[in-house]
C-alpha cells in the first residue's frame, strides 16, 4: 500500500510496496532542515511497517534539497532503514551526487542526536560538590579583593572615583526612594492592622505603636529596604558587568593593566554601604507613618501613638537596624557584581546572572539576618 506523508509538510513522497519485497520511494517538493526530522521520523515508521528487499529512491522531483535532506538520502542509500535491502538512488543531481558522495560514515554519525548517558547519583553529587566549591573560591577571593579596595578607598580617598560613586547613589538610592516609601507605608499599615485585634484582646491595644517601631527599626526597615536593593538595583549591577563581560569589555580592561574589581566593583560596593542605611531610616519613618492613620482611626491622640513610639524605641533598636543595613547592603552590591563578572556566554548568560544575583542577595540577606539576630539576642541576656 503506498504510503502518505503529512499534508502541510513541504516535502511529500510516495511508498509503495510489493509482496516480492521490491519498493519504490519518490520525493517530491523540498527537502530542508524544516522538513527533513518529521520526514526521517514517518519513514522509519514506515519501512518498520513493510519487508524491503530491493528498494529504488527517485528524488528526480525534488524542488530543492540541504545537507539536512542529504543526510537522509545518505541514510536510505546505505541501508539505514532497509537492513540486508538492495539500495538504488536515482534522478540527483551531479552537484547533489558529489556532495551525497563526500559523505563519510564518521560525518553521519556526527550528525545524529545522542541521548546523553544518565549520570549515577555519586556523580551528581560530585559535580553538585565540586561546583560549589568552586563558586566558593571564587566568592573568597572576589571578598578580599573587594576588601582591599574598600580599605584603599579609605586610607587613599583621592584613588577613588566619586563620581560614579555618587552616581551609583543617585540611581540605586535616590531613585528607589518612591518604591520604597510606597512599600513600607503599605507594610506598616499591615502590621498595625493585623496586631490591632490580638493586643485588644489583651487590653493592650496602644501598645501597636511601640510594636511597630520595634519592627521597622530592627527587622522589616533593614530588610525590606535591602530587598528592595536587591531586585531593582543589584539586579542592575549583575546585567551591566554581565553585559560588560558578554562584549568583552573586561578583558580590554584587563588588557589596558586595569582590575574590574577596582575600576568597576569598588564603587558600586561603596556606594551601596553608603546608602543602605540611607534608604532603611526612611523606610522605618515611612512604615511609622503607614501604621500612624491605623492607631488615628482606632480613637488614640496623635500625641499618644507619638509617646509610644517614643518610649518603646531606644538607641540600641535604631543602631542594631543601621548596623544590620550596613551588612545588607554590602552583600548585595558585593553579590551582585560578582553574578556580573561570572557571566558566561551566550545569548541567556546576562539573563541568568541577573536571577543568580537576585536569588543569591536575597538568600544572604535572610540569613546573615538571623546569624545578627541570633547574636543581639544572645548579647542582650
Amino acid at each position: 500500500m503506498p504510503a502518505k506523508p503529512p499534508a502541510d509538510l513541504p516535502v511529500r513522497w510516495e511508498l509503495s510496496a510489493s509482496p516480492d519485497g521490491t519498493a519504490k520511494l519518490a520525493f517530491t517538493g523540498e527537502l530542508d532542515a524544516d522538513s527533513t526530522p518529521e520526514a526521517w521520523h514517518n519513514l522509519e515508521t514506515e519501512f518498520k511497517e513493510i519487508k524491503v528487499l530491493s528498494l529504488e529512491i527517485e528524488v528526480r522531483q525534488l524542488a530543492s534539497c540541504d545537507s539536512a535532506g542529504l543526510a537522509l538520502l545518505y541514510h536510505l542509500s546505505v541501508g539505514g532503514m532497509t537492513q540486508g535491502a538492495t539500495i538504488n538512488l536515482t534522478g540527483l543531481s551531479p552537484e547533489l551526487q558529489h556532495l551525497l558522495h563526500s559523505f563519510s560514515s564518521e560525518d553521519f554519525q556526527a550528525l545524529q542526536e545522542h541521548e546523553p548517558a544518565c549520570s549515577s547519583l555519586v556523580e551528581d553529587v560530585g559535580t553538585a560538590t565540586w561546583s560549589w566549591l568552586s563558586d566558593l573560591r571564587q566568592q573568597v577571593t572576589f571578598i578580599g579583593e573587594v576588601t582591599l579596595g574598600v580599605l584603599a578607598a579609605l586610607f587613599r580617598p583621592r584613588r577613588m572615583r566619586w563620581k560614579e560613586v555618587f552616581r551609583v547613589f543617585e540611581v540605586a538610592g535616590v531613585n528607589a526612594l518612591p518604591i520604597v516609601s510606597l512599600l513600607t507605608f503599605l507594610v506598616g499599615m499591615v502590621i498595625a492592622f493585623e496586631s490591632a485585634q490580638p493586643l485588644a484582646q489583651l487590653g493592650a491595644q496602644v501598645f501597636v505603636a511601640n510594636l511597630l517601631g520595634l519592627v521597622m527599626s530592627r527587622e522589616l526597615g533593614p530588610v525590606m529596604a535591602a530587598i528592595m536593593l536587591a531586585g531593582r538595583s543589584g539586579s542592575a549591577f549583575a546585567a551591566e558587568l554581565g553585559t560588560m563581560k558578554v562584549n568583552e569589555e573586561l578583558n580590554a580592561l584587563e588588557t589596558m593593566g586595569l582590575s574590574p574589581v577596582q575600576f568597576l566593583v569598588v564603587q558600586r560596593v561603596v556606594a551601596g554601604l553608603l546608602l543602605t542605611p540611607v534608604l532603611t531610616i526612611y523606610a522605618m519613618y515611612a512604615g511609622l507613618l503607614g501604621g500612624i492613620p491605623v492607631l488615628l482611626g482606632l480613637g488614640f491622640p496623635l500625641r499618644m501613638v507619638l509617646h509610644q513610639v517614643q518610649s518603646g524605641l531606644h538607641f540600641g533598636d535604631l543602631a542594631e537596624g543601621i548596623c544590620k543595613s550596613i551588612v545588607f547592603g554590602g552583600i548585595v552590591a558585593s553579590v551582585s557584581c560578582l553574578r556580573g563578572i561570572q557571566t558566561g556566554e551566550g545569548p541567556r548568560a546576562v539573563g541568568e546572572s541577573t536571577t543568580r544575583s537576585v536569588v543569591s542577595s536575597i538568600l544572604l540577606i535572610i540569613l546573615s539576618d538571623a546569624i545578627i539576630a541570633a547574636l543581639t539576642y544572645t548579647l542582650r541576656k
